[in-house]
């Protein structure tokens, strides 16, 4: 049997949305559970011809691969948008809100206008254009599933920037996800300004 590597439930998904809504942009984002950096969004238009082998859940993908698919996504894609919200207004508005607004300024910094966004998770930030959520939409529409390879890969790199600047936490082993380690480093060297300070209530307490 050879290797399935097109997903192409991914695709047919995104293919019969079209016959309505010709241009679609999937929606996702990286970093919402961390205790540092900040939230990235990104949003990608697809065309109906465009296949991409390989392309999943970023989740389910290796850290090679994801690399790879990320330079085919842009190269592929007919438009796309990658934004954050900082860690100033995830502590300002919530992490929940600070993603709703990445993604709106991911949406709104497409070159092309969608006719239909759809958005990864059960909530919908609000848009100009129509919008639809998709529960575990990175395992059920292209457009998602490329829209979370950018969104991860960005805000990976992104954290082994922040790594070279804090070394003493070790944000490119952890990418600032609660992991043990990170803990004992805060322990150790306290909170930075790349912290989420609503994220580590307990330790103000």
């Amino acid at each position: 049997m050879p290797r399935v590597t097109l997903h192409k439930e991914l695709f047919q998904y995104d293919s019969d949305l079209r016959k309505n809504y010709p241009l679609i942009c999937g929606v996702d984002e990286a970093g919402r559970g961390p205790l540092a950096g900040d939230v990235y969004t990104a949003a990608v238009i697809l065309s109906d011809n465009v296949l991409i082998d390989y392309l999943n859940d970023s989740k389910k993908i290796s850290e090679k691969r994801r690399e790879l698919l990320y330079d085919e996504i842009i190269e592929k894609a007919d438009a796309y948008c990658i934004a954050t919200a900082s860690v100033a207004e995830i502590d300002s508005v919530n992490i929940l809100n600070a993603t709703m607004l990445a993604m709106k300024r991911a949406v709104e910094g497409l070159k092309i206008q969608p006719d239909l966004a759809l958005i990864d998770g059960n909530r919908l930030p609000n848009l100009e254009c129509e919008s639809k959520y998709v529960v575990h939409g990175d395992a059920v529409s292209a457009s998602i599933a490329a829209a979370s390879i950018l969104a991860k890969v960005s805000r990976d790199r992104y954290m082994c920037q922040l790594d070279k600047q804090y070394p003493q936490y070790c944000f490119s082993q952890h990418k600032g996800y609660g992991t043990k380690l990170h803990y004992e480093k805060i322990a150790e060297f306290g909170v930075s300004e790349v912290h989420r300070k609503s994220f580590l209530k307990k330790l103000f307490e």
